[in-house]
């Protein structure tokens, strides 16, 4: 039987929810498919170092904010100017809205945007427990933001948009919330090969573990392209293999996925 979007968002919401719920000594790696393998904060920060997050970054948040979840660093690309409002696509515990509100100042405004409930609460806490007041966390779907038009500079996101069961919707909003010249600055997975069926399958592993809803290349550049977007850049990293290996050990999957950085700008 056919999985519906619906039994897709909800895997990723209750894979989610039981890493928000977790004590800050136990969250996910990455986007491995298990919850709970990095034990210790050295070993998230080490996860993080392997995306490209330095350590003054990793230093810079508060604690608990760092989940060692993504496949990449999205502020390396961004360039984010003082005054500029950001939008962060699947914030989780807020770690990137964190490095971003440094980077715009408090004439600067940073909003993330999660669907899980308990990632919201986690990263509200965070906020206040940081002092941060110019970062606001709601809740909501990245098909279906809570953000006004022509309202947002930069949309970050990283390896989330992978998740969602309907992408052009995803940059239909992106595309809606950003003023004209903004730009996305995206670290993500796309897909460099088929995946076997067995993979694909497997909704627990393979979806909610950032696999089976990796896009190729090709039909990434096209849903950019029929939404508006130009200046589109879209740059496969073969170094990600050595760390998208250990997400599914014995699957291979370094031979199907790789981390990616996709840029693109509204004109």
């Amino acid at each position: 039987m056919a999985i519906t979007n619906d039994q897709i968002r909800q895997n990723v919401r209750n894979r989610y929810k039981k890493i928000a719920l977790q004590d800050v000594s136990a969250p996910s790696c990455g986007c491995s498919s298990e919850v709970g393998c990095c034990d210790t904060q050295a070993d998230r920060n080490s996860v993080s170092q392997q995306l490209g997050y330095s350590a003054e970054e990793l230093n810079a948040v508060p604690e608990g904010a760092n989940l060692g979840l993504g496949c990449g660093n999205p502020q390396a690309i961004a360039s984010l100017k003082p005054g500029e409002h950001v939008l962060d696509l699947g914030s989780g515990g807020g770690f990137d809205c964190f490095l971003a509100a440094r980077q715009v100042g408090e004439t600067g405004q940073v909003v993330g945007v999660d669907m899980t409930p308990e990632m919201i609460s986690r990263a509200r806490q965070n906020a206040i427990n940081g002092q941060i007041t110019h970062v606001d966390f709601r809740l909501g779907e990245i098909e279906h933001l809570p953000v006004a038009d022509q309202s947002i500079d930069v949309i970050l996101s990283n390896c989330v948009i992978n998740l969602s069961p309907d992408k052009p919707q995803v940059f239909k909003e992106a595309f809606r919330v950003l003023k004209k010249g903004g730009r996305l600055a995206i670290s993500d997975v796309v897909l460099t090969a088929e995946l076997p069926a067995e993979i694909k399958s497997d909704l627990d592993v393979s979806y909610s573990g950032c696999i089976s809803g990796a896009s190729s290349i090709a039909n990434l550049q096209n849903m950019l392209e029929q939404n508006g977007f130009t200046q589109i850049e879209i740059r496969p990293k073969d170094e990600s293999k050595v760390f998208i290996k250990e997400w599914v050990p014995g699957a291979n999957i370094e031979n199907y996925i790789v981390s990616s950085t996709i840029q693109a700008v509204k004109p």
